[in-house]
């Protein structure tokens, strides 16, 4: 049995310009612990809101927090968030995790338009 949290980083060299932010496929955690995803873009999006969806599609998907554009590190309930703008990496942060977290999350970039995104499927272990 894992007690300790898990972290999943996506390793430098996966994003490329057809990719403008990555990150792991599936990650997991253990029920009542926590994990911790990374999600990798582009240097040209640093500037840019990021931000974590709940939600098998997409386009409805709940945004459960969001960044401020800023590398300050942002708390909603069991859920944290942080742009890290000189690695170019967004880290979130789920706690107390339950078994009702699994499922689809995103990685997202604001921007006008689309915006980008990258999906993460999230398994939690009794």
């Amino acid at each position: 049995m894992w007690l300790f949290p898990a972290l999943l980083l996506f390793l430098p060299g996966g994003s490329t310009a057809q990719d403008p932010i990555t990150g792991p496929d599936t990650v997991s955690g253990q029920q009542q612990g926590s994990l911790t995803v990374q999600c990798r873009y582009d240097s040209s999006w640093k500037k840019h809101k990021k931000y974590w969806c709940q939600g098998a599609d997409w386009s409805t998907c709940e945004i459960l927090l969001k960044t401020n554009a800023s590398e300050q590190l942002v708390k909603k309930d069991r859920v944290s968030i942080r742009d890290d703008q000189t690695g170019f990496i967004v880290t979130v942060t789920m706690e107390d995790l339950r078994i009702s977290d699994a499922g689809i999350y995103w990685c997202g970039i604001e921007r006008s338009g689309r915006d980008l995104h990258f999906e993460v499927n999230v398994n939690i272990d009794p």
